[in-house]
């Protein structure tokens, strides 16, 4: 049997497909060492211009390491650069999200180059019993973004929303719990528009899994304001929900929102996240700086609006200019030290804010341990945040309490 090797970029999603073509592989060995493989699978990334270099960067590397092994590219780089990468002979073959299913056969049976880019209509049938290395099981619920984000590529390489099955979901997550996963992470382009299209929605699929046999914790990807409803705040109670919201923000002044095209307001985030955070909750977001338009005056407002904001997490990035967006075009830019800068001020703000939870929180803590060595184990408490457990019993893909935790600066410790 000829060997494939998987390197993916990016997202939760992108981990998720590469489990569903793991899954696939009937004809094929898989293998964790990229220097024996045969074929090497890029699920890509194109979110910034970093994850398209990174993607390039690695194939230009593979192809001087590994010439003999053919190289493939998958995820949303394929219909962003896959064109341009497959005419210069950088990959064997490309593929694109709808294909991802039928790998086994393509790569079966295409001796040729080729360039199988599908369409981005399509929805996976395919049920993961199995998450390769993984302690947690990320279940994709849906597909593509209806938003128009000024400054996002991602419907233009994902399609439009649309919602997988809640059967297929629900048998899905129903036979990962009886092989042994307890914890679900809910995961997609735009999570929270998930049922919009079938009379469904988040907190009714919630309720649904619930109910299974094993289900421990769930959490959910980025949601979007607008799409936190009285319905879903009904559950924020619920003892298998974990203590951690992503509430994608990406700005907190109302100007630079309505330049990015966005649906969320400061006075109604605000009014949000405090309801969100006095039930006991972590909140993280997502955040874009140095878009462009963000002048110092629109700045200075900004970080005073999330010195008040009860944020706990943060993934923020510099504004990275995407072809055929409405943002590439907008003036002034700002430049790149700014840009830099703006972004160490936002993420210490965060840091802190992060220590202060922790220590308000430190106690009774549910983890599940994901790796360890050595005697020392890592793992994620039920507000997301990272925790360090010393002990001599192995650990591993275990759930423990940690009736109080020691509180470090970039996390928590604790002796079992």
């Amino acid at each position: 049997m000829k060997k494939v090797y998987f390197k993916t970029f990016g997202c939760r999603t992108n981990q998720f497909d590469t489990q569903v073509m793991m899954s696939k592989l009937k004809d094929f060995e898989l293998t964790v060492n990229e220097d024996e493989a045969d074929v090497i699978m890029v699920n890509s990334c194109t979110v910034t211009n970093g994850a398209d270099s990174s993607v390039r960067a690695y194939i230009n590397g593979r192809n001087r390491k590994n010439p003999d092994a053919k190289v493939i590219l998958a995820g949303c780089g394929s219909h962003s650069k896959g064109e341009s990468l497959f005419a210069d002979k950088k990959v064997f073959g490309v593929i694109g999200h709808s294909e991802k299913e039928k790998i086994n056969d393509i790569l079966k049976f295409n001796d040729k180059p080729f360039y199988q880019i599908g369409d981005l209509k399509h929805i996976d049938s395919t049920i993961v019993e199995e998450f390769v290395g993984k302690s947690r099981a990320f279940i994709k619920i849906q597909e593509g973004c209806d938003f128009r984000c000024s400054y996002c590529i991602i419907p233009s390489v994902r399609g439009n929303a649309r919602s997988h099955n809640e059967d297929d979901i629900l048998l899905q997550i129903q036979k990962l719990a009886s092989n042994g996963f307890g914890e679900f992470i809910l995961t997609g382009t735009n999570v929270g528009s998930y049922g919009r299209d079938k009379n469904s929605s988040m907190a009714k699929l919630l309720k649904q899994m619930s109910m299974i046999r094993g289900v421990r914790r769930i959490r959910i990807g980025s949601l979007e304001p607008i799409q936190i409803d009285d319905e879903f705040k009904e559950l924020l109670s619920e003892p298998w929900m974990a203590k951690h919201l992503h509430i994608a923000l990406q700005h907190t002044s109302d100007k630079m929102l309505k330049i990015m095209n966005r649906r969320n307001e400061f006075h109604t985030d605000i009014e949000l996240l405090e309801e969100i955070a006095d039930k006991g909750y972590g909140i993280g977001t997502d955040y874009i700086v140095g878009h462009p338009g963000e002048d110092e005056k629109e700045w200075r407002e900004a970080i005073e609006r999330v010195h008040l904001l009860p944020l706990t997490h943060i993934h923020a990035f510099s504004y990275s200019k995407r072809d055929n967006t409405p943002s590439a075009t907008m003036k002034p830019e700002i430049r790149g030290n700014i840009a830099k800068d703006r972004h160490r001020e936002l993420t210490s703000i965060i840091k802190e804010k992060n220590f202060d939870f922790r220590k308000k929180y430190n106690q009774n803590l549910e983890i599940l341990i994901e790796k360890g060595l050595d005697s020392i184990y890592y793992g994620y408490d039920q507000y997301f945040n990272k925790i360090e457990v010393t002990s001599d019993e192995d650990l591993t893909s275990n759930w423990i309490t940690i009736d109080k935790a020691d509180v470090k600066n970039d996390k928590n410790m604790a002796i079992y």
